[in-house]
């Protein structure tokens, strides 16, 4: 095989692998929003799991974010949540989001990198 077919092979597994790490967090982060926006409404635990898939299944309506938010907006909107609060508990669940599998990685790439020397 040519450096070309390799390297095009390693940036499509790079972008595929990317892509994954962006769903993760992004499922994550809806979770969680899900979890903070049936606490404000009042749900119990059963009430609270559904509501949280909702949530998650919302993302799925079209690219982006908007559908989410549109949801949680509309949700909220008898609760004194203004669009700047739900956009600032995305923003922070984002970064810990993001921070937390960042940091899943490092631990897991040391993992495998200290089990290929112990093996060799």
């Amino acid at each position: 095989m040519s450096s070309f077919n390799e390297r095009e092979k390693s940036f499509e597994k790079k972008f595929a692998h990317d892509e994954e790490l962006q769903f993760k967090v992004s499922a994550r982060k809806n979770k969680y929003l899900g979890q903070w926006a049936s606490q404000i409404l009042g749900y119990d635990q059963e009430k609270e799991k559904e509501y949280i898939q909702a949530v998650i299944k919302s993302d799925f309506e079209e690219a982006g974010d908007e559908d989410v938010f549109r949801k949680l907006k509309a949700d909220l909107a008898n609760h004194n949540v203004s669009d700047e609060d739900i956009r600032k508990k995305w923003l922070s669940l984002m970064k810990k989001q993001s921070l937390n599998l960042s940091s899943f990685l490092i631990i897991f790439l040391s993992i495998v990198f200290l089990n290929r020397c112990i093996e060799t």
